[in-house]
């Protein structure tokens, strides 16, 4: 299979070719040329299978110069030696009438750990394939949980050096001693004055510098992404749509070929786009309700068609969905509708103007598939103390969004269809906000004493990565201007 850029460049990839360059040249977003298509067979035989097993089948569609050989190696590397805390990996739980995948059982304690175990596989097995000798710099920009989850994957790992660019006031006091502490020969972490937009905006501009990449590539470096911007980042998230879909099938709670609807807490776009190529290739599914948080760009758009990232931009409970571009709705306007000049257009008059809009046709083929609905911090809380009210369950910001747009949006509908929540977060990776959230008192108690108190409450254990944190010293304490990147990627690069 074959990857062309979204914006149309004359650039025919393979994976593997796909996953080291990351992002195209003309600064587009690699596409698959067709999305390969499973019958219910294939979904049957998942069933029994482990998320191991399931990852090698599904992953071996897209990633068809990878050998099985190599896949096999990739996934076990990822997902195997004790690097998640539950043996399902991904598993589905019930709360209420709401099925809830839990995507946070990895080692950041996030849901990017279910793709960023993986990258780091993909891109070493990538350069292993090609002959690659030039260093592959990896750049980040993090709304707080990529960050991590990156630098987990790619520390010390050969040949490569990653660089992670955070919003200095926009992450969580966890998700920032996460990164801040930060071991590795071959890492960096910057926090950048401005949100997470500029500090997006600033990676992409470093990606789109054609002088500065040819002047890195002279030195023997270059660039890639671990941002779900790469499709080595995005592949891998298909797998646990499908991986829940199994899940319920072998414990009887749906039949085989019974279409079910997914909540997915959205910040980047990525997410959600894994469940669409899921529902692509097969995959019995009905809606893929977005949820968002104040900063409601993408309920909006599904809503209306209209993308407007000029407005307000607020610091919420939930800061890995405080996002006003979401980089990877370019990918999914490229397939409803297969045309490249629009798609560069749009993206074009986002960037110069800050807005566009897609038209009745292509918004009726949206809405056709998904579903937007956004809940405020007020809404937020409410929601964390009520699924824990009435089913004894702790959910951190981010899932209380989605359980929020499920209950809005089986009210609006009627729809009773089978409902799975993503579940993004550890609630303990935001244990004030949570705990505030339950009514109990935080006021001059520091993020350990807080992580405690949950446990307590919960009764479940601290995660190990989180626990550990306590004693780590930061390592990484310098800020900058979004107009210092580029001179600080140079640096980086040229440090040995």
């Amino acid at each position: 299979m074959k990857y062309n850029s979204t914006r149309g460049y004359d650039e025919e990839l393979t994976a593997a070719e796909a996953i080291i360059k990351g992002i195209a040249s003309d600064g587009g977003l690699f596409v698959p040329e067709e999305i390969p298509r499973v019958g219910k067979d294939f979904i049957k035989e998942l069933s029994p299978l482990s998320y191991t097993e399931r990852a090698k089948k599904i992953l071996a569609l897209f990633l068809d110069d990878y050998t099985g050989r190599e896949l096999e190696k990739c996934v076990n590397a990822a997902y195997g030696n004790d690097k998640f805390d539950h043996e399902a990996i991904a598993p589905v739980k019930e709360a209420g009438d709401i099925f809830v995948s839990e995507l946070w059982h990895g080692p950041t304690s996030a849901f990017k750990d279910m793709a960023l175990q993986l990258l780091p596989q993909l891109l070493t097995t990538a350069r292993e394939k090609s002959g690659e000798e030039k260093t592959s710099l990896i750049l980040v920009a993090t709304s707080g949980d990529t960050g991590k989850a990156a630098l987990e994957g790619f520390a010390d790992v050969p040949g490569t050096k990653i660089m992670v660019f955070y919003p200095q006031d926009g992450t969580s006091l966890m998700q920032k001693k996460q990164m801040v502490t930060q071991e590795g020969g071959n890492v960096s972490v910057m926090a950048v004055k401005g949100n997470f937009d500029d500090a997006q905006n600033g990676v992409k501009r470093i990606f789109g510098d054609r002088d500065f990449i040819y002047t890195l590539l002279k030195e023997n470096t270059k660039l890639s992404s671990a941002n779900s911007i790469n499709w080595g980042r995005l592949a891998p998230q298909i797998v646990y749509y499908f991986s829940a879909y199994a899940d319920m099938l072998a414990a009887g709670k749906i039949k085989l070929g019974d279409k079910i609807n997914f909540c997915v807490p959205t910040g980047n776009f990525g997410n959600i786009l894994a469940g669409y190529y899921a529902l692509c290739m097969g995959l019995p599914v009905h809606r893929l309700i977005c949820a968002s948080n104040a900063n409601n760009v993408l309920t909006e758009f599904i809503k209306t068609g209209a993308y407007n990232k000029n407005r307000k931009f607020y610091k919420t409970l939930s800061p890995s969905m405080d996002i006003l571009i979401s980089s990877n709705l370019e990918r999914l306007l490229f397939h409803l509708t297969g045309n490249t000049v629009k798609v560069k257009g749009w993206m074009g008059e986002l960037q110069s103007m800050g807005h566009y809009a897609i038209g009745s046709e292509i918004l009726g083929k949206l809405q056709s598939i998904f579903w937007g609905s956004f809940a405020d911090d007020n809404g937020i809380r409410a929601t964390i103390k009520k699924v824990y009210d009435n089913q004894n369950y702790v959910i951190d910001p981010h899932t209380a969004a989605a359980f929020s747009a499920a209950d809005d949006y089986r009210m609006e509908t009627g729809d009773s269809r089978p409902m799975v929540v993503l579940s993004t977060a550890s609630p303990y990776k935001f244990a004030g906000s949570v705990l505030n959230a339950l009514g109990k008192d935080c006021a001059g108690k520091d993020e350990f004493a807080l992580l405690e108190e949950l446990s307590t409450l919960s009764n479940t254990p601290i995660p190990a990565g989180l626990k550990k944190l306590a004693d780590a010293p930061t390592i990484h304490d310098k800020v900058c201007a979004k107009e210092e990147m580029i001179d600080l990627v140079a640096d980086f690069a040229a440090a040995k």
